[in-house]
């Protein structure tokens, strides 16, 4: 969730003519991340949707960080904020990896 609050405040500083453009692709993207957490989570006494919703999750962050990399290609002076939030988002992309490999491979709804 942190990181969804960070990337709004980012979006905020995007040219005006962006926000509802590059500015508003990165806003839905990066909160679907948790909330497709959250969704899947309240379904995770169904193994098959718990995974689904990993899924959207993973692929809405890894939609985020194409979108960070045309803010730095587009607006350098954006550059350094956002190549840290890329980073925290490269960081999370391998950690819904992992956990989503761990449901698949070891979650018990018994």
């Amino acid at each position: 969730m942190d990181l969804f609050l960070h990337t709004h405040k980012l979006t905020k500083k995007l040219p005006k003519f962006e926000l509802f453009e590059l500015g508003s692709q990165i806003r839905r993207s990066s909160d679907s991340v948790p909330s497709n957490i959250v969704e899947g989570y309240g379904r995770r006494t169904y193994k098959q949707e718990f995974i689904r919703f990993l899924v959207f999750a993973h692929a809405s962050c890894l939609e985020t960080i194409c979108h960070f990399e045309k803010i730095i290609r587009l607006y350098p002076e954006l550059k350094e904020e956002t190549l840290s939030l890329k980073q925290r988002y490269e960081i999370l992309s391998a950690m819904l990896y992992n956990f989503k490999q761990y449901v698949i491979t070891r979650w018990n709804n018994t």
